[in-house]
């Protein structure tokens, strides 16, 4: 659906983006990740067709967004940027049905949408009276109309409660079902960690990383952290035999015993405490986040 070959842009003395080679697969919810500065924003813009590269192709959808027939693809996107601006004395039918005539939608599709993100009761009231997070619904509400193939958000979630997220996603994910690709950024890391198939970390304005999450961790090669919760405090039993394999120091808090080990050694740990079944009452193993394996690839120590 995208795909960028070798693309470079700067501003000035400031490089960007350096020779990116990306490729966003149809119907896929693809991330993007970054610190600031990294170069997101930019990219989003480029697969906008909002700025131009100095140097390499961008294609959405089988068209160079520099060339002729890219008009054509623009009308079946849909964009949320990070710091969307509305007009405060419209009210919010009023935002979407200006929105609606600018896309050449049918106004129609205003209202069913605005009850989809939750703005249906406040729909006639001016957007100068919105709280933050229903100016987010609204920006949404926009990207959604005329039931777009590829959908950009940048940072979607900004001001959305606990809820409001969770209604967002839901959304999303009945938008992939029905064949959308979606290419969405976030600092909210645990947020995007289930449900992206697939994302990207830039740094410096380079791709650093791309694949889906359990395949970034096998790159990171970044150990699990096992935690074992015992019957009673006395734990002596379980720590000799875990003193005996080659794993991470083990840090010790009443019935509770947490060591570290590499993916490959997960089952001789398993298998080390097997015989001491009866000392435990619990065992849960927890795979490196998402933000274990930016920061990895960052180079910052977690």
């Amino acid at each position: 659906m995208i795909e960028l070959t070798g693309v470079t842009k700067s501003y000035g003395a400031l490089l960007a983006l350096q020779g990116v080679d990306l490729a966003v697969r149809k119907g896929e919810m693809f991330g993007l990740i970054g610190r600031n500065g990294a170069g997101k924003s930019t990219l989003f813009q480029l697969m906008l067709g909002l700025l131009s590269a100095d140097a390499g192709c961008v294609q959405v959808d089988g068209e160079s967004v520099a060339g002729p027939r890219f008009r054509a693809v623009k009308r079946r996107l849909g964009y949320l940027p990070e710091n969307i601006v509305l007009y405060d004395n419209l009210s919010g039918v009023e935002t979407l049905r200006f929105f609606a005539r600018l896309k050449g939608v049918d106004t129609a599709e205003c209202m069913p949408l605005l009850e989809q993100v939750g703005l249906k009761g406040a729909a006639a009231r001016k957007v100068r009276e919105y709280s933050k997070g229903m100016k987010q619904r609204l920006g949404f509400a926009q990207a959604l109309l005329g039931n777009p193939a590829l959908l950009f958000l940048d940072e979607p979630t900004n001001g959305l409660d606990p809820e409001g997220i969770r209604e967002f996603y839901q959304i999303l994910k009945t938008r992939q079902e029905a064949g959308t690709t979606i290419v969405i950024t976030s600092h909210i890391l645990a947020e995007i960690q289930q449900r992206v198939d697939r994302l990207a970390i830039l740094q410096g304005g380079r791709i650093r990383a791309v694949g889906s999450v359990p395949a970034l961790r096998g790159e990171a090669n970044l150990p699990l952290s096992m935690e074992i919760v015992t019957h009673s405090d006395d734990t002596r039993a379980l720590v000799e035999a875990l003193q005996r394999t080659p794993f991470g120091k083990l840090t010790i808090r009443g019935r509770h015993i947490v060591f570290e080990c590499q993916r490959e050694a997960k089952m001789l740990a398993i298998a080390a405490l097997s015989p001491l079944s009866g000392h435990i009452a619990d065992l849960q193993i927890q795979e490196p986040s998402l933000e274990d394996v930016f920061l990895g690839c960052m180079g910052v120590d977690a």
